[in-house]
């Protein structure tokens, strides 16, 4: 069992025994850990294809005697539960049985970062990915001070582990003429960390934009949902020049996707 994760255990069985352990919080003169500016590859949300993809985590803790380690733990479970003990999946770092590198720019303060390896195909050693694994995670941060004292949140904030999703359009007949039916299709598909393609993902909310030729913003014309491959199709009028696109905006599984405009020329 890794130091920290003991100490938290040592101090949990010590309060039962109406002790305190050495360096908990029973000793006035400590100061718990501060923890700030915690984030995902620069506060974005984790995306992972087919392949595999490491990330890293960092966050800023500040102690007065100091820094030692520090550690980021993604967990899911019923609200109350601990990260170390009672949880119902755990992600942890490629560095949890050891140190994250934590870099000092002051006495009192450092920023610790560490990796996480996520891969569907599992050929690494990192956590191995499944669809189920897609979706909102607590993220639990943990610092160590170099007088030992440490603090722990175990929910500090949440992240999304999301599929990579695909979006193309055609529109067409091109050129046509004005006034004149046009029929746009696409499909929407996402990463299958199941079985390492791509599928279309069913029955979701698509708007079919328009962005007239010369112009920089695009206008939703309809609301159309996928099909059960995932295909879309729909008509419109062919009124101007212009790009026709798709616009999915996510679910907390699959992120937001926007297809490349498809250029009609009308006439």
């Amino acid at each position: 069992m890794r130091k920290r994760a003991a100490f938290a255990l040592l101090s949990a069985v010590a309060a039962l025994a109406g002790y305190t352990a050495p360096g908990a919080y029973g000793d006035e003169t400590q100061t718990d850990v501060q923890i700030s500016d915690v984030s995902f590859d620069g506060g974005k949300n984790i995306v992972v294809g087919l392949y595999a993809k490491t990330i890293t985590v960092s966050g800023t803790f500040t102690h007065p005697s100091g820094i030692q380690d520090a550690d980021f733990v993604l967990w899911r479970g019923p609200a109350g539960a601990n990260p170390y003990e009672t949880y119902d999946d755990r992600i942890v770092s490629n560095q949890y049985y050891s140190h994250a590198d934590c870099v000092a720019s002051s006495a009192t303060t450092s920023t610790c970062s560490q990796t996480i390896s996520l891969e569907p195909d599992w050929k690494y050693g990192g956590t191995a990915l499944t669809n189920a694994h897609a979706g909102t995670w607590n993220v639990s941060v943990q610092g160590v001070a170099n007088d030992d004292s440490w603090n722990q949140s175990a929910s500090y904030t949440t992240t999304r582990l999301q599929r990579q999703s695909a979006l193309t359009v055609n529109a067409g007949p091109e050129p046509t003429a004005r006034g004149k039916t046009l029929t746009v299709t696409g499909r929407l598909t996402r990463a299958d960390w199941d079985n390492l393609d791509h599928r279309g993902y069913t029955n979701q909310p698509v708007k079919l934009q328009f962005r007239k030729a010369g112009t920089t913003t695009y206008a939703t014309v309809k609301t159309v949902y996928t099909s059960s491959t995932g295909n879309l199709t729909t008509t419109a009028t062919a009124s101007e020049d212009g790009y026709w696109r798709w616009n999915f905006a996510g679910t907390s599984t699959t992120p937001a996707v926007k297809a490349t405009g498809d250029f009609v020329d009308v006439q």
